[in-house]
């Protein structure tokens, strides 16, 4: 973490291995993958309770991603209260409004229409926690001064992606959802300036007649995202 006084470098032998043979790593890579293609966006949730000390462990996982020079650059709002979830759902669904009807551009609404979306979010209501994602942009001390956070936006997504893998591995599903703008959620949640609201992920159990588009299992094929000089 970044500090006024002066931090020395100072090395420590790696507190943790975990050893495995060539074989194990090989299932090992497997089964994760298969666990982590069971992971879905889903919008159909039911308001069965969700234990906070769950959401504690799951955004404690994503406190330990890497971030430029360890800044942590980020801040995380976890909301179970009907109320404000209610507040949330009620101006998210009016910058929905907005971008439904020519806000976003003609091509960008027929990139959603496989997605099944418009401007209602009743699942900002159902789901039993929403968990708003800050990025901090600056730091700052005691007395107000400023300090630069590195490579914010980096940090913060791969918190993000430690966030949402830490939700599935605990039997939760998940929606991302970036209704633009965002700068409501500052002042419903008051939190500072310095800090960008990135996303609301809604949380919780698939109702049982959930669906998903099923575009969202045309995945791309390995050979398309991966490029490999050995």
């Amino acid at each position: 973490m970044f500090s006024r006084e002066k931090l020395d470098y100072s090395a420590i032998a790696l507190p943790d291995r975990i050893e495995m043979s060539e074989e194990e790593r090989l299932e090992t890579a497997k089964a994760h993958l298969e666990f982590m293609r069971k992971r879905h966006s889903i919008r159909d949730f039911t308001d069965t309770p969700v234990p906070r000390e769950v959401i504690d462990h799951a955004i404690s996982a994503a406190g330990s991603a890497p971030s430029g020079a360890n800044h942590q650059p980020w801040h995380f709002v976890a909301i179970s209260s009907a109320e404000v979830k209610n507040k949330i759902r009620v101006a998210a669904e009016e910058e929905e409004e907005k971008f439904y009807a020519g806000g976003a551009s003609d091509e960008w609404i027929k990139a959603l229409e496989p997605i099944g979306t418009d401007a209602s979010k009743p699942h900002l209501d159902i789901a039993p926690w929403l968990i708003v994602i800050f990025a901090q942009r600056w730091g700052t001390f005691e007395d107000g001064t400023r300090y630069k956070n590195y490579y914010v936006p980096e940090s913060v997504g791969i918190a993000t992606g430690f966030l949402i893998s830490a939700l599935h591995h605990a039997g939760l599903s998940c929606l991302t959802h970036t209704p633009n703008p965002m700068k409501f959620l500052n002042e419903l949640l008051g939190r500072p300036d310095s800090e960008k609201p990135v996303m609301i992920l809604a949380v919780g159990h698939p109702s049982q007649d959930a669906t998903i588009p099923s575009v969202a299992k045309m995945k791309k094929p390995l050979d398309e995202i991966l490029t490999v000089f050995e």
